[in-house]
């Protein structure tokens, strides 16, 4: 059983099984909404943590504080469990560390919730033949179904939705293009792993012609008629293809 006793500069007397035990506190720094920060970086023992922890977060809620974010990267994650047990939740995760969070305040937080979207492209390309650049992807829902769809493609953390879409085509069908400006956008729910996406339609323009498709993704891609593309059974029937050639259209008269 431990309980705070008082503090000094970097330190906490705690009282632990009715023995008073200097304990060091977790380096934090403060952020901008009255909370503070904690990034682990070196390894400790799980009971020594643990009455960090309770040593910082007592000398926390005294200063009035109110969130709590703790970073712990991947190699330190053993001491994850400690920190749920004191009422640290999962925030989010990354490749290299996970993000726990706490509310110091009596009531409900109102600390942000991580991220809600996924951000993704369609690639419009058309040459001056009125062809579009088109694909049939080797993985996916589309496997094996002989349907020629646009470039599409996830837009990566910290990168613009133009350089996205240029992106993609460049990898996918190895042609170059520049950005001409976004066509359409429109909002899907549970997408992956529960999180909504927001699609962009990007019309770009052709700077070279010549396809070689990404062997890993890729089961075909080509030069399509415009036309020939519009008459596919799941262009014709599938409701948002149909609106986007609607707008193709609409932007030609």
């Amino acid at each position: 059983m431990a309980g705070l006793v008082c503090s000094k500069s970097g330190m906490e007397q705690v009282l632990v099984e009715n023995e008073v035990q200097q304990v060091k506190l977790l380096d934090s720094v403060n952020d901008d909404h009255g909370g503070v920060i904690v990034e682990l970086s070196e390894a400790m023992d799980v009971k020594v943590f643990a009455l960090m922890l309770k040593a910082s977060i007592a000398l926390w809620r005294s200063q009035g504080k109110r969130g709590v974010w703790i970073k712990i990267p991947i190699e330190l994650i053993n001491l994850a469990e400690a920190a749920v047990k004191e009422g640290f939740w999962f925030h989010h995760a990354e490749p290299k560390y996970l993000m726990l969070a706490f509310w110091i305040p009596e009531g409900a937080h109102t600390l942000p919730a991580n991220a809600s979207h996924c951000v993704s492209i369609v690639a419009f390309v058309m040459n001056n033949k009125r062809e579009v650049l088109v694909v049939q992807e080797k993985n996916g829902i589309f496997r094996g179904t002989g349907i020629w769809k646009f470039p599409t493609g996830g837009v990566d953390e910290g990168e613009d939705i133009c350089a996205g879409a240029i992106r993609e085509v460049k990898e996918e069908t190895a042609i170059d293009t520049e950005f001409v400006e976004v066509l359409a956008f429109w909002q899907s729910h549970k997408s992956f792993f529960e999180k909504s996406n927001l699609h962009f339609v990007c019309m770009l323009r052709p700077l070279s012609f010549d396809i070689q498709k990404q062997e890993s993704e890729i089961e075909d891609a080509q030069w399509m008629p415009w036309d020939d593309y519009v008459a596919q059974p799941f262009v014709q029937k599938h409701e948002l293809s149909r609106q986007l050639v609607d707008i193709y259209r609409a932007k030609r008269r």
